[in-house]
């Protein structure tokens, strides 16, 4: 499968580094890490194979900067949390919750660090140690935001609030949008509710 070169503009503007790596990302996503390969995606950089690993030395380091990449967008999506509900913990966490379903409507291809988990299966694979360091950290910064609105069991919220997330996930893949994954919102507000965070669902 030959990918189209992506139309990023201007190209020659963007570093042969980052572009590599952006394209990588968008090509994982699309075909799978084994389902691309390096040529490929060097052709729909605008580059070639020596450049390539002239950045990367191989293929698995270009997986693991592509995996810290995508983590990048969610770091910008708590640093928005805050700065549209500045001093609001439940607003923020609310807003999280609705910014997480704005997300499973729309990305086709589901979580990057979760596809890479399940598609790279052999012992050793270096990116396993980075997705587990990215979930972790995501699943940190969940569990102090949930601590920082005063529930008593602010650690099983965020892992209730988790796993309803991935869980949605894997039903959006198997069973589409109007299968169980369209009512998150709801099971998270009424995770929320059941903790003591609000006295009913939020509007």
């Amino acid at each position: 499968m030959k990918p189209e070169k992506s139309d990023r503009a201007p190209e020659e503007k963007i570093a042969p580094r980052d572009r590599i790596v952006s394209t990588a990302c968008q090509l994982f996503r699309e075909h799978g890490i084994r389902g691309i390969g390096v040529d490929a995606i060097a052709e729909a950089a605008s580059t070639n194979k020596m450049t390539l690993y002239r950045h990367f030395g191989s293929k698995d380091d270009l997986v693991c900067e592509a995996l810290k990449h995508s983590s990048r967008t969610l770091e910008k999506a708590w640093e928005d949390l805050e700065t549209d509900n500045p001093g609001d913990p439940r607003a923020q966490l609310t807003a999280w919750v609705k910014a997480r379903a704005q997300c499973l409507s729309s990305e086709p291809y589901g979580c990057d660090l979760a596809n890479a988990a399940v598609e790279l299966k052999e012992q050793g694979h270096p990116a396993h140690a980075i997705i587990e360091t990215l979930k972790m950290e995501q699943h940190s910064r969940l569990a102090d935001l949930c601590r920082s609105t005063g529930v008593s069991d602010p650690e099983l919220l965020a892992d209730t609030l988790s796993m309803l997330l991935e869980g949605a996930r894997v039903s959006k893949l198997a069973a589409g949008k109007e299968g169980p994954s369209m009512r998150f919102t709801r099971a998270c507000e009424a995770a929320m509710v059941s903790f003591g965070l609000y006295a009913q669902a939020p509007s």
